[in-house]
């Protein structure tokens, strides 16, 4: 399990490295090289820019997915369930606490 988020790990970091500023210089290559032209260079840019930030989404909820299985399997109990535990303990204690006087 823990190979397969640390490949996802290192996935992301591939596609958070590709940054704005190299999406552009690839595309001004390929416009200097003649095989893109200015008017398919801005979309290209923009289908490049959102097909990044749409897989880093994706990563994140595997991630997310993954880790969340993860915890489950080890039967450590989730932020929620924690927080009703200590609404049932103040309960409890108000309840003592009340029974007390």
């Amino acid at each position: 399990m823990s190979d397969i988020i640390n490949k996802a790990f290192l996935a992301g970091l591939g596609a958070i490295s590709i940054s704005r500023d190299k999406v552009e210089g690839i595309i001004d290559d390929l416009v200097k090289r003649g095989e893109l032209s200015q008017e398919e260079k801005r979309g290209m840019l923009s289908e490049l820019l959102e097909s990044v930030e749409k897989r880093q989404t994706e990563l994140g909820d595997f991630i997310r997915k993954e880790i969340r299985q993860i915890l489950e399997s080890l039967d450590i109990p989730s932020r929620e369930e924690i927080n009703k535990l200590k609404e049932e303990i103040e309960r409890l204690n108000k309840q003592d606490v009340d029974k007390e006087m």
